[in-house]
């Protein structure tokens, strides 16, 4: 929002913002509708959620939009950051340190970022003829992770954990720590988004980096060149691209 902000101002736009504590399909399309009727020039929609996705898509108005994450309506922007491209860093990595297998903790069901790791995970696994365990989903939220990690902390074959969000991977690498497991000695964990504090944990966490400046500022450079030029068709699905940050909490498969 920050970036969407600066780069709205550096354009000569104002940028108004709405909130929605739900996203049912009625306050998505509710919204939408508001800021039309204010006599907005453009849209951009934060859509982490498969529903909220479908909510725009039947929502029939003359405003240009881009849609964040997820958008079902060929004639949309999409832009979002690539969860499948950094979910297969994060499996390889810990794969070629001689995990025999990854373990995971998914975030819930239904979003858009949670559900294209998820897939991600799964195939590099098949890929790379290592066995799929069961994932385990969480809530995004750090208590998740410990709860869940505690759960992983009851077998000795889990080695390495591929997390969906660092704020769960800072569950995880407390409940590992509550159990004298050693990371990364016993078991390897990675996080995803590479949020401020992940370089300050113990260990520091390996972790999959996304810009999400650069998501706001490309989202809103897209919405103005649809603005400009909406004659023309959309540019299909843009991916930003995400880079593996490898820290202390990742390291080589303990010897049997």
């Amino acid at each position: 929002l920050t970036a969407i902000n600066t780069a709205a101002q550096e354009a000569g736009y104002l940028l108004s913002s709405i909130s929605l504590d739900t996203a049912e399909h009625d306050t998505v399309v509710e919204a939408v509708d508001r800021l039309s009727a204010e006599g907005a020039d453009g849209v951009i929609a934060i859509a982490p959620q498969l529903w909220v996705g479908h909510a725009l898509a039947d929502t029939r108005f003359d405003t240009p939009l881009v849609v964040l994450e997820n958008g079902f309506d060929p004639e949309t922007e999409r832009l979002t950051g690539d969860s499948r491209e950094g979910a297969r860093k994060a499996t390889e990595h810990l794969l070629g340190l001689g995990h025999r297998t990854v373990w995971h903790i998914a975030g819930p069901s239904g979003w858009t970022s949670a559900d294209c790791r998820l897939s991600s995970w799964r195939s590099t696994l098949e890929a790379a003829g290592a066995p799929v365990p069961e994932p385990l989903f969480g809530d995004w939220s750090s208590d998740s992770g410990y709860h869940l990690g505690r759960r992983l902390t009851r077998r000795t074959d889990v080695t390495a954990v591929f997390v969906s969000n660092d704020q769960m991977a800072l569950g995880v690498l407390h409940a590992f720590h509550e159990a004298g497991r050693s990371v990364p000695g016993e078991v390897s964990v990675v996080g995803y988004d590479d949020i401020p504090e992940a370089a300050h944990l113990l260990p520091p966490l390996t972790t999959v980096r996304t810009d999400f400046g650069e998501i706001g500022t490309q989202s809103l450079r897209l919405l103005l060149s649809r603005i400009d030029d909406s004659a023309n068709p959309p540019h299909p699905q843009s991916r930003v691209p995400v880079d593996l940050v490898i820290r202390a909490s990742s390291g080589p498969a303990p010897e049997n």
